[in-house]
């Protein structure tokens, strides 16, 4: 079973920036599409950002323009360089596969708050 090992969160003031990654142990990770999500408090968890097999990219409406989404497939490894950070980005945030998904990790809480 492969394992999802999110790092990378903090307490950040708005307007901050932050890397988060996620590292896969996994077998063919760079066959399929990663994806970042992320769960607020009280809130269902959401989709924040996607990539493909060839690099290409989805943001949610709430992130674009701030949020990139990026992938190392040498490393099994999957980043989200966040930028211009608001408190509503305050949640903990996870990666997995966007279809054959394996069981979620422990997440990295990433807060935003002065």
């Amino acid at each position: 079973q492969a394992q999802l090992v999110e790092s990378g969160g903090g307490l950040v003031q708005p307007g901050g920036s932050l890397t988060l990654s996620c590292s896969v142990s996994g077998q063919d990770f760079a066959a399929y599409s990663m994806c970042w999500y992320r769960q607020a408090p009280g809130k269902q968890r959401e989709l924040v950002a996607r990539i493909s097999a060839a690099g290409n990219t989805f943001y949610s409406a709430s992130v674009k323009g701030r949020f990139t989404i990026s992938r190392d497939n040498a490393k099994n490894t999957v980043y989200l360089q966040m930028n211009s950070l608001k408190p509503e980005d305050t949640a903990v945030y996870y990666c997995n596969r966007w279809t054959s998904q394996y069981a979620w990790g422990q997440g990295t809480q990433v807060i935003v708050s002065s």
